[in-house]
């Protein structure tokens, strides 16, 4: 692959997302593309403190707004943000577009830049569930056919997208980024130790949980049914659950809260917290898409409640998927009873999902991506760019940095 000799003006690079999982995995490449990313943020996610906390504890700057689509049906949240998008881009086109993951927002800003006629790049291209009952993996199969460059996370990933008629040339296995955002995001040993004991937890002592698929809390019997499993296993263990704004919702709404009693329960927590929790619990038991990635860099075992999953290549090893009921306990305490051989083993294999790079060959694809601006528009860019002529020479512009 060469390396890109072309440079990035500033606001050249429209980074679409809505939630908070979009914002850790494009911190660092949205660094790495500094004053030339225009972060354009839907509001899918429609806590703006929370995002807005994510964001000041990721070191990214504070991301455009859309009006809030949060709280709409799948539909209405495409289709507002969609709309707010291809406004913004018919007033300032950026040069490329870029997306993440299978959200709505990501959706989204695909379609928007299908419409204009904007480079489309996709990072974590190629995940298959094979799940048609999940709205995400219709989102992800849509942007996939419309992106130009896809940055598959792993081989597989790449062989899903072959398999389906995507050009090889499109396709390019970059790694994930969840790696280096894990790395960098990970506080050092004595924060961790200080945070733990401010929870009264101890290190490998505990049972970490999360829970907010729609497949897991919209029916109050499958919730019931979470919830009794993890406060059975909190009768063995301390169980810690961050509890999600949206999970916390449909468990008042369902007179569920007696099943909390023996359950520590958290407000959202930030990322960096997070990962001290994870990277210290004994097992954790999640429906998350991320954390199946996370655990494998910080090699803990995960039981994962969901029918499907779009990640296999963590269930090798880190994980195991469950439906809801009985097996979720099940499994987590085969993993308990491996011990400490258990978690030695998994600290010493490496993470399936790449090798902490992934953002420097995604910048790289972005910058050879990036078409020429049209000359009816080079003078709005010129405007932007001189809005930073006060500052030291070379800020204005930003080089596109080097293919891997």
């Amino acid at each position: 692959m060469k390396n890109s000799t072309a440079t990035l003006p500033r606001r050249a690079v429209a980074v679409v997302l809505g939630t908070r999982p979009e914002l850790v995995k494009l911190a660092e490449l949205i660094r790495l593309l500094g004053p030339a990313a225009r972060v354009i943020h839907t509001g899918q996610h429609y806590d703006a403190e929370l995002s807005r906390d994510f964001a000041d504890e990721l070191g990214i700057p504070e991301p455009e707004r859309l009006p809030g689509v949060g709280g709409l049906p799948r539909a209405a949240q495409i289709a507002d943000a969609l709309n707010g998008l291809d406004g913004l881009f018919a007033d300032d086109p950026p040069r490329v577009v870029v997306v993440q993951g299978d959200t709505n927002a990501a959706l989204a800003g695909a379609l928007a830049a299908n419409t204009r006629g904007l480079p489309l790049v996709h990072v974590e291209a190629g995940l298959r569930s094979h799940d048609r009952a999940m709205p995400e993996e219709h989102n992800r199969v849509l942007i996939d056919h419309l992106a130009d460059v896809l940055c598959a996370a792993t081989p597989d990933n790449r062989a899903s997208l072959l398999s389906e008629g995507i050009a090889a040339e499109r396709v390019h296995v970059t790694g994930n980024t969840v790696v280096e955002s894990v790395r960098d995001n990970l506080p050092d040993a004595e924060d961790r130790r200080t945070a733990l004991s401010g929870l009264g937890l101890a290190p490998d002592g505990f049972l970490l949980a999360t829970v907010h698929r729609p497949e897991n809390t919209d029916d109050p019997a499958t919730l019931a049914v979470v919830l009794a499993e993890l406060a059975g296993l909190a009768r063995e263990l301390p169980v810690v659950l961050p509890l999600h704004p949206r999970t916390g919702a449909r468990i008042d709404a369902c007179g569920l809260q007696p099943l909390l009693d023996d359950i520590v329960t958290l407000p959202p927590v930030g990322y960096g917290t997070f990962l001290t929790l994870a990277r210290h619990a004994a097992v954790l038991v999640s429906d998350s898409g991320g954390v199946q990635e996370e655990t494998t860099v910080l090699g803990r075992p995960l039981v994962v409640v969901r029918r499907s999953t779009e990640r296999p290549e963590a269930m090798a090893d880190f994980a195991e998927l469950v439906p809801p009921g009985l097996e979720i306990s099940d499994a987590a305490r085969r993993r308990l009873a491996e011990g400490r051989p258990g978690l030695r083993r998994l600290a010493a294999l490496p993470s399936p999902f790449g090798d902490g790079h992934a953002g420097e060959r995604i910048a790289g694809l972005i910058g050879r991506t990036a078409r020429p601006a049209p000359a009816r528009h080079r003078a709005r860019a010129e405007a932007h760019e001189g809005q930073g002529r006060g500052q030291a020479q070379g800020q204005d512009r930003v080089p596109a940095p080097a293919g891997v």
